[in-house]
């Protein structure tokens, strides 16, 4: 019998990425990839960016680029690589080949922290789904095999060495599909009982680490987890807010988004979100401390217009402003109102109300 070792290894990891002209903002996805990483649980020891036209087809980035990658591995003793965008079957396998070491993409670094945030049973269920589809699509590049899919980073042991059947990875997406819409249905019937007390919807959205749940805990005592990290929280919380005029308000904090936010992730969790699309408010929240807060802005109404959540009155709350030397010359086009707050003093929120 094989023991393999069960103690807790850091992973060392170098990202990559593929710029495509030299004023694009691979550098600042790269960014948000090594806090992705990190949130994961891994170290980043490097870095490299390729400027081409395209993504290389067979290996994401060049050959010349994958020989200075090997020796960059072998020098920083990194145990794997982090690309930026969703890697084919075939890139995987072709530089797992190359490059001797483990390779993952920003799809698979988000889907293992959703699966580590994930609480509910529902939250559960939507992130199994996203996991399920994105390996049954990546089999194929990997023959009989599937230890090379046993996971992202956090993943220990031997991986999983003989591949579950197409027909099993079918019935298993089919019954959380079946769960799915059941759960579905019944946030539908909440939905509508919601929709009787003819109380006004506000959804909470906003780029992931914003301040969203700090805002929905300071306006509403919700005690929901609020900490300085990439996806804190997954699970929609809705709480009442009474207005200055004796008014009831619903808040519902609502998943954040990020680029590049995987499809299937979208499609699993898109009965979460269509909080947004059934609100009566939107409510965007923006951390203006952030400097790449005007993409993440883009990336906010992006992902809102591909959930159909487009027509509805917006509110734009410039969150963190206390911790900016002075006051912000933020501007949101899309906003009908804009307001400077910080969700964690409560400045600006008592004008929101009004």
């Amino acid at each position: 019998m094989t023991v393999y070792e069960t103690d807790e290894i850091i992973e060392r990891v170098i990202l990559v990425g593929v710029a495509f002209d030299t004023d694009d903002d691979t550098e600042r996805s790269l960014d948000e990839l090594g806090e992705l990483a990190k949130t994961a649980g891994a170290q980043t020891v490097g870095r490299m960016i390729q400027t081409r036209d395209n993504f290389h087809p067979a290996t994401y980035i060049g050959k010349g680029k994958i020989e200075e990658l090997r020796l960059m591995i072998d020098e920083l003793d990194a145990t794997g690589i982090i690309c930026d965008d969703e890697l084919s079957p075939a890139q995987f396998k072709n530089l797992e080949d190359e490059l001797g070491v483990k390779v993952m993409d920003r799809t698979m670094v988000i889907l293992d922290i959703f699966a580590a945030r994930a609480t509910s049973s529902e939250g559960k269920i939507q992130v199994e789904m996203a996991q399920l589809k994105y390996r049954s699509i990546r089999l194929a590049g990997f023959g009989t095999s599937m230890s090379r899919l046993g996971g992202g980073i956090g993943t220990r042991g031997p991986g999983e060495k003989k591949i579950e059947t197409d027909r099993r990875l079918r019935d298993r997406i089919s019954k959380l599909s079946a769960d799915l819409k059941d759960m579905k249905e019944h946030r539908d019937v909440q939905r509508s009982k919601r929709a009787k007390t003819s109380t006004p919807v506000a959804a909470i959205v906003g780029y992931t680490n914003a301040g969203k749940s700090t805002l929905l805990n300071k306006l509403t005592d919700a005690g929901v987890l609020s900490e300085d990290k990439l996806f804190a929280t997954l699970d929609p919380t809705t709480r009442s807010m009474e207005l200055p005029n004796g008014e009831k308000v619903l808040l519902t904090d609502t998943v954040g988004f990020i680029r590049k936010l995987p499809h299937n992730l979208i499609e699993a969790f898109k009965s979460t979100l269509e909080e947004a699309k059934y609100a009566d408010i939107i409510v965007h929240v923006v951390d203006v401390s952030n400097p790449d807060y005007e993409q993440q802005m883009s990336t906010v109404y992006a992902t809102l217009k591909q959930l159909g959540v487009e027509g509805k009155p917006v509110v734009t709350l410039f969150n963190k402003c206390d911790v900016l030397p002075e006051k912000p010359a933020a501007k949101d086009l899309h906003a009908d109102y804009t307001y400077n707050i910080s969700a964690i003093r409560g400045n600006g929120l008592e004008e929101f109300k009004e």
